[in-house]
């Protein structure tokens, strides 16, 4: 759980009495706001806000713990101006980058970047709701996420499709079938990130082997290195976005490369800024469209 900002749904509720209000004044819409603030309550395990017609009312545990929270919020934000301050006095420009993109993708953006900004470029491999996170946080400039996801409070371009492949063992009756099909792999789990590191992108996912005739038990793996050495014990069958190799006991499938494919695309911040004002949406948009076409030179490669 991202704490600091579902602590700020709850400053925010509290200040403004109403849920749709404070959905306003956080420039969101009020459903995700709701959900948050659900989170929350039973991350801490206390009702905070009363949901009448009326709007919203604080429990006695929300009027105990909003103090806390609100000190929490505003210490929060005071570390990131800070550290905005000091990256930005650098002219550093901070990517994040999904951790599914293959590694050659991820130096191409990398150098993208630094030849379009002409700044230093720093970087956090991370998973999309992280990475959304720090965006929101004012941690990132701009960041290369997994579609489908929540980009409530960021901007996104458009969506881009890369080569994303079915791996299964090398001993697996699949990987030499003429024909291999997606029901030959009943039996093996399914090695993949896990649902926590981007719920709409997981579900649609499994959603797609369902439609195909497999349902099957997943096996956490937070990245392509964990999926590739699932796939080579021999128990598992994944997905990856690296390129065909001789790796030892991995075989690679054409299965539905176009329903399988990687969706991803470029998300930032459009006002993130320093309090010196040396970040701007222009900056942001620039950002953006350099790493832009770099995906859409590497699409479906």
């Amino acid at each position: 759980m991202d704490l600091i900002r579902h602590l700020r749904f709850f400053v925010s509720v509290a200040d403004e009495g109403h849920f749709g209000r404070a959905a306003a004044a956080l420039d969101m819409t009020q459903p995700p706001l709701s959900q948050g603030l659900r989170r929350l309550e039973q991350f801490l395990g206390v009702e905070l806000v009363h949901r009448t017609r009326q709007g919203a009312m604080l429990t006695a545990g929300g009027r105990q713990l909003l103090p806390r929270s609100r000190l929490l919020v505003d210490d929060a934000d005071r570390l990131l101006a800070e550290a905005q301050r000091i990256a930005h006095a650098r002219g550093d420009v901070h990517l994040g980058v999904v951790a599914a993109i293959p590694d050659p993708l991820i130096t191409a953006c990398v150098s993208a970047l630094r030849h379009s900004a002409g700044a230093t470029v720093s970087t956090t491999v991370g998973s999309t709701v992280e990475l959304l996170g720090d965006l929101r946080a004012g941690l990132c400039d701009v960041a290369v996420v997994e579609h489908p996801a929540l980009v409530d409070g960021v901007e996104a371009g458009p969506v881009v499709k890369v080569a994303r492949r079915v791996i299964v063992p090398s001993d697996h009756r699949s990987a030499t079938a003429e024909r291999p099909t997606l029901r030959m792999l009943a039996g093996l789990t399914f090695a993949h990130p896990p649902r926590a590191a981007n719920p709409p992108a997981f579900d649609t996912v499994l959603d797609l082997l369902r439609e195909r005739g497999l349902d099957p038990q997943v096996a956490s793996a937070r990245d392509d290195r964990a999926v590739l050495a699932a796939v080579a014990a021999g128990t598992s069958f994944g997905l990856t976005t690296t390129v065909p190799s001789n790796a030892p006991g991995i075989t690679w499938l054409d299965l539905a490369p176009q329903a399988f494919a990687l969706r991803v695309r470029v998300a930032w911040r459009p006002d993130a800024r320093s309090q010196a004002g040396a970040r701007s949406d222009t900056d942001a948009r620039s950002h953006a469209a350099a790493l832009d076409r770099v995906l859409y030179r590497e699409r479906l490669r």
